[in-house]
């Protein structure tokens, strides 16, 4: 009938942060933060969920001693994102079931 949709991407503020990465490959935590509206411990908690789901890689470190964190999409990720998209299109059109 209807495919599961994945609970880790079933969030609004991960999937904004998955589309985003998905045109993009990779971008700073100020862009996330900047084009989601989101708060910055919000938006912290959203980004470790994909992390520990494997979906991104974040790395962190220093410009001009100020932290600089970069998100980026993984193969799993993109997997993840497609799978996501192909479920809700079957929302869209349950009678090809």
């Amino acid at each position: 009938m209807f495919k599961d949709l994945d609970p880790i991407l079933h969030s609004q503020l991960r999937l904004a942060v998955m589309s985003l990465l998905i045109g993009l490959k990779e971008a700073e935590f100020t862009f996330i933060k900047e084009k989601t509206h989101a708060t910055a411990g919000n938006l912290s908690v959203q980004i470790a969920k994909l992390r520990e789901a494997g979906y991104i890689e974040v790395d962190k470190q220093f410009k001009n001693n100020y932290p600089l964190t970069i998100c980026k999409i993984s193969q799993k990720g993109i997997e993840a994102f497609e799978n996501y998209v192909n479920a809700l299109q079957s929302y869209m059109k349950p009678s090809d079931q």
